[in-house]
């Protein structure tokens, strides 16, 4: 599996550029909503493809509250530990 931080970044910008937007330079402080082209959908998507690709689910035992593109990197990261 590639590094958390890659897989993460690359697939926010597979679902930003899939819509037709352009993907600006993603950072590990880009809030989501704020920051990126995203709304709430492209957010459950990602959340769902990444559990798909890395087998990983930090939302198994409730909703856990991130805004930016490195607190969802520390979600998936802390639940390799």
């Amino acid at each position: 599996m590639k590094n958390l931080n890659t897989t993460i970044i690359d697939e926010t910008r597979r679902i930003i550029e899939a819509k037709g937007e352009i993907c600006p330079n993603i950072s590990l402080n880009n809030h989501f909503l704020n920051d990126l082209p995203m709304d709430s959908l492209d957010l459950a998507t990602l959340i769902v493809s990444l559990e798909m690709s890395t087998g990983i689910d930090p939302f198994r035992e409730g909703f856990k509250t991130f805004h930016t593109v490195g607190e969802l990197i520390n979600l998936y990261e802390g639940m390799l530990t």
